[in-house]
Formats: structure tokens, sequence, C-alpha cells
């Protein structure tokens, strides 16, 4: 659920910037405060005991970022790591939750996002799991195009790389690679510059 900046600052939060490669947390850690992307974006990771890297998503400005962890006495079950320049505003998780118990009229929001994120957690892992490379870029694509207004064919600018829609995926790298080569052979996606367009 996105709350306006100027709420959150009225009772408390402060901005932070971050660098690529920088954490907001860390898989393990307590939940300490409520982060809110204003710019940038953050993507969700963990590492599978050989350590390859898996994304489980990518959020970007307005995306609350592992709110759902607040309401449970939980660590978080993955990094939140910038992937570009960002900035941030956090508040502290207590004074999050006491704003929440004064104005439960935000308690339906808050159901209704975490039921989206479910929602969309669900239908990603439903299309990765096809043997086929190309459908699984393909609906990945499919799934973070959906979340813009402009529908029009190769004019959305894939904001990730191919390592990273390779971890997104379950793909390696290479494969990624030809498939997403094959995907422009058949006018799937073009190639512009070296970014992907959708």
């Amino acid at each position: 659920m996105f709350f306006k900046e100027e709420l959150l600052r009225s009772i408390g939060a402060v901005e932070q910037n971050y660098n690529p490669g920088d954490y907001i947390f860390r898989e393990g850690s307590n939940p300490k405060f409520y982060f809110q992307i204003i710019n940038g974006d953050v993507k969700l990771n963990n590492y599978n005991s050989s350590g390859k890297e898996f994304i489980q998503n990518i959020l970007s400005s307005k995306d609350p970022v592992g709110d759902y962890m607040l309401y449970i006495e939980q660590t978080y079950p993955v990094n939140a790591v910038a992937i570009s320049n960002c900035t941030i505003i956090k508040l502290c998780a207590s004074t999050f939750t006491h704003y929440l118990d004064q104005h439960p009229s935000h308690y339906l929001e808050l159901c209704k996002s975490l039921s989206k994120h479910l929602y969309r957690k669900f239908i990603l892992m439903q299309k990765i799991s096809s043997p086929s490379a190309v459908e699984r870029i393909k609906e990945v694509l499919e799934l973070m195009k959906h979340e813009h207004e402009n529908k029009t064919p190769f004019t959305y600018e894939v904001p990730i790389t191919r390592q990273q829609l390779a971890s997104l995926t379950g793909l390696c790298v290479e494969t990624t690679i030809r498939a997403i080569k094959k995907m422009e052979r058949e006018k799937i996606v073009r190639i512009t510059n070296r970014k992907i367009m959708y």
C-alpha cells in the first residue's frame, strides 16, 4: 500500500539515500522500519546453497519494501538491495503500527495491497515454471509491463539487466541471452542501445 510521503514525514519518517548494491535490509534481520521507495529500484533476493542468486521481486517508485514482515514476528526471508540510486523513506515500525491502530480504515487497504502482492507472486511462480525459456521471459516481461500505463508494443524499456532477468526467471544468464535473441528474431522484443524494449 502506498502512503503519501507528507503523511509519513508528519509522523516521523526520514529519507535515506542508497547506491546500487547497498542493502536496505538483510535476510535474517528483524524488521525495524516501514520502508517505501520514493525513487529508484530495489530487488528482493536470496541465494541458494551454491551461491546462485534468485530474485524474488523488483520494486520501484511508491512501492513498500518488506512491509508484510511488520505484522508477524519473523525475520526477513530475503535481502532488499538497491539496483539503482534510490531514495527511500523509512519510519520506525512501532510508530507505523501505532498509526495504523489509530486509523483502522487503512487496514482494509493494507489487506488489498498484501492480496495484490500474493496474487502477483502466485502468477509469477506459475509463469516461471514453464520449461520454455522464451515463455518464462515473455511472461515476466508481460507482468512487469502490465503495471505501467503504456501498453503499446516496444515502448516499455525493461529496467533490469539480463543477469537480473535470469535471476528472476530461474534461468542461467547464457540461456536468457539466447532466449532474448530468439525473441528479437521473432519480433517479440526489440533491442535498442542494448536495452530490451517490450
